[in-house]
């Protein structure tokens, strides 16, 4: 069974040349946890997805995805927030594409505590409000809304792959929430 999310181009890469350059390449990534906000402007709920992997494990995982080769950041944020959530969902995105943390993954532990068994990669993190309708779409198989003392639960920060729990954690302080 495969879950993977179809790749929109798929003259971009194939799935053999993308295995080789992962091999080869650190991989540019955005990531994005979906907020919704209270009328102050305090996150009120951090939006997780909920999948399955190709041995039918269920995770928790943002939105999240490869850059392309000349798209920009915004671009690419975009582009992974209507293929995950939906085109109805409105993201906000900020005026400045400035992360709140860059990620990096290894493929085997190292000292970011971050891994993908698949590649090494550089992850630009992003918090996102979205004020629409959410409906997730591809891999996904449904977004949970937590409150934030919920999303840094022992049991859902476990439930997120290759050390992101911690990514939560970062964003959430980013955001002014302290426990």
């Amino acid at each position: 069974m495969n879950v993977r999310t179809p790749d929109p181009n798929p003259g971009w890469l194939s799935d053999e040349d993308l295995y080789e350059a992962r091999r080869r390449l650190p991989m540019v990534y955005v990531e994005a946890i979906p907020v919704r906000l209270d009328p102050l402007g305090y996150v009120s709920e951090v939006g997780l997805l909920y999948t399955a992997d190709d041995a039918g494990n269920f995770r928790r995982a943002f939105v999240s995805g490869r850059v392309m080769y000349r798209e920009t950041i915004r671009a690419a944020l975009v582009r992974h927030m209507e293929k995950d959530l939906g085109p109805l969902a409105m993201p906000q995105l900020p005026p400045s594409p400035v992360p709140f943390a860059v990620a990096e993954y290894f493929p085997s532990p190292s000292e970011t505590g971050l891994t993908d068994d698949r590649q090494h990669a550089v992850a630009l993190a992003y918090v996102i409000p979205v004020r629409g309708e959410c409906s997730p779409r591809q891999d996904a198989l449904e977004l949970t809304w937590l409150t934030p003392q919920e999303a840094l639960s022992s049991a859902v920060l476990a439930d997120l792959d290759g050390g992101r729990g911690n990514l939560i954690k970062q964003a959430l302080a980013h955001m002014g929430w302290c426990e």
